[in-house]
């Protein structure tokens, strides 16, 4: 039951994300085969429960990095993929990326955290894998101290 409402709770707090992004243009890009949505937001967002639950850390420095990768069909079909990747701010300094699959029902993501300090920004390069499909989604984010 509990595992349920986790669920439901980090349910909730994506498509909030994903409605906001929306509105603003939306945060995803067609890669090839794929309609992959990506956001990056500072972990205390997350309630403790759900972090406990995902194995996330909340902190004030810590960001989680959430990425759908969906078949560019009508379906939008979740997909399972290898995701590997860095995070580099405006300095060079680089953190690789490890990623966690997480799945839910018909819904597959891929979490990952790292570390910031206030009004940091960074430039995401992730590898998207499926069999001998392979494409690369690049953004940046700049992400505040609550």
């Amino acid at each position: 039951m509990m595992k349920k409402y986790i669920s439901l709770a980090l349910l909730v707090l994506m498509c909030a994300f994903a409605q906001a992004s929306t509105e603003q243009g939306g945060q995803f890009k067609n890669l090839g085969p794929w309609q992959v949505h990506y956001i990056a937001f500072p972990s205390t967002f997350i309630q403790p429960t759900i972090a406990k639950a995902y194995d996330l850390e909340r902190s004030n420095y810590k960001a989680v990095v959430n990425i759908s990768v969906l078949k560019n069909n009508a379906e939008k079909t979740a997909q399972k993929a290898v995701l590997t990747g860095e995070a580099r701010n405006l300095i060079g300094n680089k953190q690789e990326l490890e990623f966690k699959e997480v799945v839910d029902g018909d819904a597959i993501y891929y979490l990952a955290q790292i570390d910031f300090s206030n009004e940091e920004t960074y430039r995401f390069t992730i590898n998207i894998t499926q069999g001998k499909n392979q494409q690369v989604l690049k953004f940046q984010q700049k992400f505040y101290v609550d």
